[in-house]
């Protein structure tokens, strides 16, 4: 709302500036006066009208400055919220980091019965956990004992 109004005034500001400058004489526009061409520009008074409007241009040229310095400052204070990184919105919100599998961090451990149950037990076997790739599979047979 507020940067909509800052806006429609700085727009207004130059367009009145651009006006008033087109308005004004020029430096050689005073060349023509002593070739008779002088009488046409005493409209304003005696001193003419570039007091009142140089005067108006000064106005709207702080006005347009000031506003200039309003639009800047408004435009930096709403990208300083949008750029945060994805650690500040998590910390933000209170939630932790998603962790990838596999990077450091342990996988937990099945959980283990302390009575084993059979096929007569009121409780089934846990599935045994599946082993990390790249290690081999266990051999159900026992490993042979060396002879002493």
């Amino acid at each position: 709302m507020l940067r909509t109004l800052l806006t429609i005034v700085q727009v207004l500001s130059s367009l009145a500036i651009i006006g008033l400058v087109l308005l004004q004489k020029g430096k050689g526009a005073e060349a023509g006066a002593g070739f008779g061409s002088g009488a046409s520009g005493t409209v304003f008074g005696a001193r003419g009208a570039t007091t009142a409007l140089s005067r108006a241009t000064a106005i709207f040229a702080a006005i347009f400055m000031i506003n200039s310095l309003a639009l800047a400052y408004l435009g930096t204070a709403a990208s300083k919220e949008t750029h945060k990184t994805l650690l500040e919105e998590a910390a933000e919100n209170g939630k932790a980091a998603p962790q990838v599998p596999g990077a450091g961090t342990a996988q937990p451990a099945a959980p283990s019965t302390s009575q084993p149950s059979g096929p007569s037990g009121s409780q089934p076997l846990p599935a045994p956990a599946a082993a990390p790739a790249g290690t081999p599979a266990p051999s159900s047979t026992p490993a042979p004992v060396p002879a002493k």
